[in-house]
């Protein structure tokens, strides 16, 4: 349908318009040739006869009835040229008297070209049509009279245009031909410049329809370096993003699965157990197992929220200007019990004292806790996490250094994409440094992700300064950290 669709609207439009225009071309063309022939017949006929009467002139003198006859005679019976034209000498009273041609003049038949000569100031007619035998002649007069302007007599110049008709209806011939030539060359080209473009979309519209029904694994055969081969490109670079976010996608939803599944089925276990009757020591316990369970649900649940703001673009910041070194001071602080209890040393850096910026304070400190939290994760018992920060030209740096397994260089360009988990053994949605990073975004600043598998990762987190951000806002394009800012201008 689509090929037979875009095929019929090309042909008709481009063949139809090409055709106007050759049509056009070739009966204007005609016209002038046969305007230019026939033109070029008169213009000969015209300087015979005027040669004619300039010879008239010549011999004559003065002109009188008896000289003009007998000079035409003498003229008419020398002239060498009388098997292209023919001259006839016409008495004052209209009558032929001699032809070129020494057959008996037909006196009945008419000369239009004649009767315009006598009504015409200048003595001249001409005349255009069939002879009474059918055949198609050019014939023209030029009266001669004396010099009281009494009509003498006159000459005509007939020659037939059957030659000339021919050699304009070859001249039209190969005209239509070069046009026929042209629109078959145009078909053809069409034709294969439709068949270069349809064939390619119509495996583009297939393939994309194998897309949309859940085939990410199709892929388009590029056939040539041009438009249609980057849209070839565009499709299977698409295909293969599509294939692997519906990849990350289960990954994610299996990982949530777990998540979900573990802390519910604790709180569940233990509720059945504190419902059946326990001992104080087990009741503590178990609303312990609860409270905790209960807790991580609710980060995750957050986590997930968080996150769908952020792709939904419903996220706000709530900005003010505050001092980063109190968020993650509190941030380190909330994790210091459960590295002793995980049997990890947890080494902090105080810094005095650090430039103010601008932020949200519950965003900020979420970034912190997110990537501490991934530390812990991935580091091994006896193992070191290691919180630093500092200034650097207009810009607050915060970094977080663990000992613990690394993440492989393959892996290290896709950590920070949603549902990513370089590490599927380990707990976790996978979206917490896509979260992070984000936020980091939203702020004007950036996530930075250094690492060595074995060895260990740094997770440096840049925020600009009140200052910096200032002298240049262009560094963020968040709405109610310009707006901020803005207001607090002078």
């Amino acid at each position: 349908m689509f090929s037979k669709g875009v095929s019929r609207r090309w042909m008709v439009n481009t063949t139809g318009v090409v055709f106007f225009i050759l049509v056009v071309s070739i009966t204007t063309l005609s016209l002038m040739v046969q305007s230019s022939t026939y033109n070029g017949i008169e213009l000969s006929l015209a300087g015979r006869a005027d040669e004619l009467l300039n010879w008239l002139f010549i011999n004559a003198g003065q002109s009188s009835s008896s000289s003009f006859s007998g000079i035409v005679r003498d003229y008419i019976e020398d002239f060498q040229d009388k098997n292209n034209m023919e001259i006839m000498a016409l008495d004052q009273n209209g009558r032929v008297f001699i032809t070129s041609t020494g057959f008996e003049p037909d006196q009945d038949q008419k000369m239009p070209d004649y009767e315009a000569a006598l009504r015409s100031s200048s003595g001249a007619g001409k005349w255009v049509g069939h002879l009474d035998t059918g055949e198609k002649a050019m014939a023209i007069t030029r009266v001669v009279r004396d010099e009281n302007g009494g009509l003498v007599g006159s000459v005509r110049y007939l020659v037939s245009m059957e030659r000339a008709d021919q050699q304009i209806s070859v001249v039209i011939l190969i005209l239509v031909a070069a046009g026929l030539f042209i629109m078959l060359l145009l078909t053809l080209s069409g034709a294969y410049f439709i068949r270069s473009i349809v064939v390619p979309v119509r495996q583009l519209s297939q393939s994309a329809r194998q897309i949309a029904q859940g085939d990410f694994g199709v892929r388009i055969e590029k056939a040539k370096d041009d438009e249609i081969g980057q849209l070839v490109d565009a499709i299977n670079d698409m295909a293969g993003e599509l294939g692997a976010a519906e990849q990350l996608k289960n990954d994610f939803i299996s990982s949530v699965s777990h998540e979900l599944r573990t802390p519910l089925t604790a709180i569940k276990g233990w509720a059945e157990t504190l419902q059946e009757g326990a001992g104080p020591e087990t009741t503590a316990k178990g609303m312990n197992v609860i409270i905790r369970e209960s807790e991580r649900l609710s980060g995750l649940v957050e986590e997930l929220l968080d996150f769908s703001r952020l792709q939904n673009g419903r996220l706000r910041l709530i900005v003010s200007r505050l001092d980063i070194l109190s968020e993650l001071d509190e941030a380190v602080y909330m994790f210091t019990d459960r590295a002793r209890t995980e049997h990890k040393q947890l080494h902090y850096e105080e810094t005095t004292a650090l430039p103010p910026v601008y932020g949200d304070v519950d965003r900020l400190r979420q970034v912190f806790v997110n990537i501490i939290d991934n530390a812990l994760k991935y580091t091994s018992p006896g193992g070191t996490i290691t919180v630093s920060s500092r200034e650097d030209s207009g810009w607050v740096r915060v970094s977080i250094r663990d000992t613990g397994c690394g993440i492989p260089a393959e892996h290290l360009p896709n950590v920070k994409k949603k549902f990513y988990k370089a590490n599927q053994l380990v707990r976790g949605s996978g979206i917490g440094l896509a979260v992070a990073d984000e936020i980091a975004r939203l702020h004007g600043g950036s996530l930075d992700i250094q690492s060595q598998e074995g060895v260990g990762t740094t997770v440096t987190f840049s925020l600009p300064t009140c200052s910096h951000l200032e002298t240049d806002p262009q560094l963020t394009e968040t709405p109610e950290l310009l707006k901020f800012i803005q207001e607090r201008k002078p």
